[in-house]
């Protein structure tokens, strides 16, 4: 059985992609499905990985929607040439800014680790979730196939249980190689 995965300390909201204008303001792809909760934050962290030690916190003085990108203005950072240098940073908060989620909602960070069941048999535990926009892919390790890449919608997810720390899917057809 998988050990509880930690917690993560941060949780990746958006990456900046340039700055807008030329006042300091920088255009974010928005990372999140709770975009509703971003104009609330007073403060996020900018990186360059998820990973990155330096983490440098950065207050916020205005968050607003611009089509699906959010525009951010940062405290301190008044020209087009300072907003340069966040590009490509990615922008982080701390677990406890993270909206409360309602039943039956999770993060993506609760899945790794857990075990795959299909047709009664354990197919191997999740090591990674991939987001590709049209519907999320489980990167399942597999001891006699290596890692197993699964389409996780309505058709295949049959039921999560986090207390069992395990996931019942419904595999299609020709997903082990032969």
């Amino acid at each position: 059985m998988a050990q509880q995965r930690d917690k993560p300390a941060y949780l990746v909201i958006g990456e900046v992609l340039r700055p807008h204008g030329v006042r300091g303001e920088v255009r974010m792809r928005v990372l999140t499905d709770n975009r509703e909760h971003l104009p609330s934050l007073k403060y996020v962290y900018l990186a360059d990985s998820p990973s990155d030690k330096r983490k440098n916190k950065v207050e916020l003085d205005g968050l607003r929607f611009n089509k699906a990108y959010a525009l951010l203005s940062f405290a301190g950072v008044s020209s087009r040439d300072e907003a340069e240098l966040m590009r490509d940073k990615l922008v982080m908060i701390d677990i406890e800014q993270a909206t409360p989620l309602e039943d039956g909602q999770y993060y993506l960070f609760q899945l790794i680790g857990l075990s795959v069941i299909a047709d009664g048999a354990e197919i191997g535990l999740i090591k990674e979730v991939l987001q590709t926009g049209a519907n999320d892919v489980y990167i399942v390790e597999n001891e006699f196939h290596g890692e197993l890449l699964i389409p996780a919608h309505e058709e295949t997810i049959a039921s999560i249980d986090f207390e069992a720390r395990v996931v019942t899917m419904t595999l299609p057809e020709g997903l082990f190689p032969d």
